[in-house]
């Protein structure tokens, strides 16, 4: 039961922290939503910060699923796989209201103020881009993207102008910017000539 409470709260604050962000994020509020006595949150909980923190684990623990489900589809060639896990995101973002990314909102908010959630912050945004930076190495190899490529360099690219177009969509409530961002990156990502790029999708044919 104990266990069911802390991940009930930190559920709930997943969701408060996006709508609310952490210096809005009313604990009584929290409480009151899951029925839960004040004391019970001081017991998995030394303090706000603390659950904040372990509201992030929570979140990443979702995002790390999502990588795993359509980075790890071996069936489908490895840009339409990175392409896939950030339509998947966007409807995800389209379902709670746009209101964007939890990381995103709680850097914007804290990073000036709290080297603690800067730090947390950064290290989320890295394991990400490490994340894709391997799909995009498994890109290099199959002919997706051009030899010598600096995938670690792309993929943090493709996280910095997410996290940018994330925010737009927040503040306009649609998805284009993500849309348009997500193509404008893959063009660039795919830097061969015309004539490489046909090459790779013509197969081999034998005399």
């Amino acid at each position: 039961m104990a266990k069911h409470t802390r991940q009930d709260l930190l559920e709930r604050g997943v969701g408060m922290l996006l709508r609310h962000g952490y210096h809005d994020l009313g604990l009584a509020a929290l409480l009151e939503a899951g029925d839960i006595p004040k004391g019970s949150f001081y017991h998995h909980f030394a303090s706000k910060e603390d659950f904040a923190l372990q509201a992030i684990d929570l979140y990443m623990v979702e995002v790390h699923a999502g990588l795993d489900h359509f980075l790890g589809d071996t069936s489908l060639p490895p840009l339409r796989r990175v392409r896939r896990f950030f339509e998947a995101t966007i409807e995800k973002y389209r379902g709670e209201g746009y209101l964007g990314c939890l990381l995103g909102g709680l850097g914007q908010e804290l990073s000036g103020v709290s080297e603690v959630f800067r730090r947390k912050v950064e290290q989320c945004f890295g394991e990400i881009a490490l994340r894709l930076g391997s799909c995009l190495d498994e890109a290099v190899r199959v002919g997706e993207l051009p030899k010598g490529t600096d995938t670690h360099r792309l993929a943090e690219l493709l996280v910095d102008a997410w996290e940018g177009a994330a925010l737009r969509t927040r503040l306009c409530r649609d998805a284009r910017p993500l849309r348009e961002m997500l193509d404008f990156w893959l063009r660039g990502a795919d830097a061969r000539p015309p004539a490489a790029k046909a090459r790779r999708r013509t197969p081999n044919k034998r005399a």
